[in-house]
């Protein structure tokens, strides 16, 4: 069974993907966020495409562990992603996800329009990475 990693943001949206074995994770894109109708709409293609037991979201908290306008956001995006889907979807703490994705791209000399195109995709990667790392042996 399929899980989507989601990396939520104001302006793109990066998804991936498990395996079949929940082992590993594997971008599938960043979607340009324009409108939640359109946003719900792609997201829609790849939920029929990969039929997910279960989405996990990226929870941005501050350092301190508080939830700030960030995590409002997630949440309010959260509860429009459930017109589409019906599974279970869980929060995970994103705290330094997308830093942890610009150093992944620094090491792979990614740079420029190309870094911007795949920078959320990989912090949905590293988001799922973490969920299923922390579940293996459950």
């Amino acid at each position: 069974m399929r899980i989507i990693g989601i990396d939520y943001g104001d302006a793109r949206v990066g998804v991936a993907v498990s395996d079949l074995l929940g082992l590993t994770a594997q971008g599938i894109r960043t979607i340009n966020n324009r409108s939640i109708k359109q946003l719900l709409s792609e997201l829609k293609e790849i939920l029929d495409e990969y039929n997910p037991e279960k989405i996990v979201i990226g929870l941005p908290k501050n350092m301190d562990g508080s939830e700030g306008f960030r995590a409002e956001a997630t949440y309010k995006f959260a509860e429009n992603l459930k017109k589409i889907y019906t599974g279970e979807i869980i929060f995970v703490d994103e705290r330094l996800s997308s830093l942890g994705a610009k150093r992944y791209l620094s090491e792979t000399n990614t740079f420029g329009q190309k870094r911007k195109n795949v920078l959320d995709t990989v912090a949905a990667c590293i988001i799922l990475e973490g969920y299923l790392n922390s579940h293996k042996n459950n």
